[in-house]
């Protein structure tokens, strides 16, 4: 999964996992589920064969679970065919825009969840709230407030979360251990002080990680923990704030203990710093478990996870992907019984857990029976307890993921030491002012 994208635009919304339920709809800024009346629509079984087609990155199409799912539906559903459409990973969103404007989009998609409300406020996609309020298979109260919320637009569903994930602190603890460190950092404080001990450059051992192209999107967690704020729902940003500038100065501050060979790198390549030991604490999702425990059993039990070290209060960023289906879909009722049976409790319990897989399923009956949920994945139930910080955000304004950028941008130039923190706050914002002005 990596560092999931952009992050998911909106008003930001802290919540607990075990919060109130989604019932008949979400607000797009964020927590409660107003009451919305939804007339329940009930898919009919074609009489005469259709194919569905499904796009999705390739490593979805390619999954054996994603194969597997096709084989029992098409099965129990002998008059729909699933059509696998691949589609690079980072091109998705472009290649769907491209598609739709054609007319020639896929019946269905798997898509992060900031794409699906991308084509949300587009009505690109379908509402899914009559299947929804139909559905004997899926139940929309069971689903995850905040990725119920980072599906959402104005209190309407248009994707079903599938997957997702919080980050969290990982930790060398052989390298804690020879350092004389016998617990992970708790607040900002210790953080600094342990990664000051953990850095040694003759050794080329650093006590963290950072990547400027992912600068702000790790700096998040740093920035909620601080009472800051991104922007308000309207997309004007309130990052240049006593908040932002204290964050921002401690996050990118910890590049003098990190290792400059990695500030071009992303966290998905810049791993092998992790399993080779040059780096002792690392800031990433739960995929990262998953590739670690695959990639390099040779350090297995030589690394844990522990939450985001706090500042005011604990947070962590939420991400995570979603089945949708396009509004010029001719097969609708086809299509939502292929991403209604996918998104079946024991589908995705399947779909996040199985072996190799470490991804958190976004439903709260899944997640209140973690011992039973991740027993193929222990080192996940730290993620269930980092959860309830999570922020999850979707922001109204479309325009908002390029004003956004600038931001990215500038943080990037602060981490390899082109500008302060306090600089690429400011004219982060100015810059993205300037692309809000235009649009």
């Amino acid at each position: 999964m990596g560092a999931r994208g952009r992050l998911l635009v909106a008003a930001a919304v802290a919540f607990a996992f075990v919060a109130g339920a989604c019932s008949s709809g979400t607000t797009g800024s964020g927590g409660a589920s107003p009451k919305v009346s939804v007339t329940p629509i009930t898919a009919k079984e074609p009489t005469s064969p259709v194919t569905i087609s499904f796009a999705a990155p390739g490593y979805i199409v390619n999954s054996p679970n994603i194969k597997k799912f096709a084989k029992e539906f098409e099965k129990a559903n002998p008059n729909i065919t699933i059509q696998f459409q691949s589609v690079p990973a980072e091109q998705e969103e472009d290649k769907l825009t491209t598609q739709f404007a054609a007319g020639t989009a896929p019946d269905t998609a798997y898509m992060d969840t900031g794409t699906v409300t991308d084509f949300g406020q587009r009505n690109a996609l379908l509402s899914l709230d009559g299947y929804l309020a139909g559905s004997k298979l899926v139940d929309r109260s069971d689903f995850v407030p905040a990725f119920a919320n980072l599906t959402s637009v104005s209190g309407t569903m248009f994707g079903l979360p599938f997957d997702g994930e919080s980050t969290a602190l990982f930790y060398r603890t052989d390298m804690f251990a020879a350092a004389g460190i016998s617990s992970p950092p708790k607040t900002w404080s210790e953080m600094q002080a342990d990664a000051a001990k953990l850095t040694n450059p003759s050794k080329k051992q650093y006590g963290f990680i950072e990547f400027a192209p992912e600068a702000e999107y790790y700096w998040l967690p740093f920035l909620y923990s601080a009472g800051g704020q991104l922007a308000a729902k309207d997309g004007t940003p309130l990052w240049d704030s006593p908040a932002g500038d204290r964050s921002a100065n401690f996050y990118i501050g910890l590049r003098k203990f990190s290792p400059p060979d990695a500030f071009n790198s992303n966290s998905y390549d810049g791993r092998v710093f992790f399993a080779n030991g040059q780096v002792a604490m690392y800031e990433a999702g739960a995929w990262f478990a998953g590739t670690t425990q695959s990639e390099f059993p040779k350090i297995k039990g030589k690394w844990a996870i522990a939450p985001i070290p706090q500042d005011k209060k604990c947070a962590t960023t939420i991400a995570g992907d979603a089945l949708g289906i396009f509004s010029t879909s001719k097969n609708q009722d086809a299509a939502w019984k292929w991403i209604e049976f996918l998104d079946e409790k024991k589908n995705v319990l399947q779909w996040n857990t199985s072996p190799g897989q470490t991804l958190l399923p976004p439903l709260q009956s899944l997640l209140n029976d973690p011992d039973k949920t991740f027993k193929n994945a222990p080192v996940l139930k730290g993620f269930v307890d980092q959860m309830k910080c999570g922020i999850s955000l979707n922001i109204t304004n479309k325009n908002f993921p390029e004003a956004e950028q600038k931001l990215k941008d500038r943080l990037g130039d602060a981490v390899f030491g082109k500008l302060t923190p306090t600089q690429a706050l400011e004219e982060g914002k100015q810059q993205a002012e300037e692309v809000l002005k235009q649009a």
